[in-house]
């Protein structure tokens, strides 16, 4: 098992054949939403920007097959789990039954509902539904003692008490304010405005889970690494990691990210 490394290739077979179970204190997972399958192309919206709306094959899927995905990739995951270990899983209105019900099959926990408001998301295109602003992140735990840093994430907190001492996390972690990613943190495609992954994750938000979840020198395994968010904060806060990543393009994006953040 070679840490600070990204695996090319399915997650499932890799986690199968490099990563030891029972080895992984934390996982942090953003898979497929499934999405995809109708596009949506507004280039030249002036709210917020350019918006395209998620149009992947790696995000395309039958509901059946979806649903079989889902039980693989979770199970898989919670056998590379320690016996205390937690697993945070990244989701939607769309998925997130989906998500709930797979893990408690496998055995696993929920111990929260974390829930991102996007303060810059998309305005109400269609007008036939309440605006999608937020997702979320369930966080399941494999076992008992499970790691949860109080005092780390009360300082994490941006809110203080009249005082200014540290708050209790009630008024912010259960609705966590953070802008879908921009600026010099979103990883664009070499050439072009936009995005090169299509849900990158906020630096902020991993920080808080990875600080909540684990302690200095533990493993985070991300099996959709994507552009390397997770490999890139898991670092920064000395922490080793793994990632595994089916698409070449997005691997040599997170290599060259996270090369970058090393030499700084």
């Amino acid at each position: 098992m070679v840490l600070n490394e990204i695996y090319h290739g399915d997650c499932i077979s890799i986690m199968n054949t490099n990563i030891t179970s029972e080895s992984i204190p934390l996982i942090f997972a953003d898979p497929p939403y499934n999405l995809s399958g109708k596009v949506l192309d507004l280039a030249k919206n002036t709210t917020g920007g350019a918006y395209y709306k998620v149009n992947e094959k790696w995000d395309t899927y039958t509901y059946e097959d979806y649903l079989l995905f889902c039980k693989q990739w979770i199970q898989t995951a919670y056998e590379k789990l320690t016996s205390n270990g937690s697993m945070y899983i990244s989701c939607t209105h769309h998925n997130i039954g989906e998500i709930i019900t797979t893990a408690r099959q496998m055995g696993l926990k929920l111990n929260n509902i974390l829930t991102w408001y996007k303060v810059n998301a998309m305005p109400n295109i269609t007008k036939r539904t309440f605006t999608h602003a937020t997702e979320f992140i369930c966080w399941f735990v494999k076992g008992q003692n499970w790691i949860f840093n109080y005092e780390v994430v009360k300082s994490f907190n941006p809110h203080r008490t009249k005082k200014g001492e540290t708050k209790q996390m009630r008024d912010f972690l259960d609705f966590i304010e953070l802008p879908i990613v921009q600026g010099k943190e979103r990883i664009k495609l070499a050439g072009t405005n936009r995005a090169a992954h299509p849900t990158q994750k906020p630096e902020k938000l991993l920080e808080l889970i990875i600080l909540a979840s684990s302690n200095e020198g533990d493993v985070v395994l991300d099996p959709f690494f994507g552009t390397g968010t997770t490999g890139v904060v898991a670092q920064r806060l000395n922490r080793n990691w793994i990632g595994i990543e089916n698409c070449w393009e997005y691997v040599q994006i997170a290599k060259k990210r996270i090369y970058e953040y090393s030499t700084l």
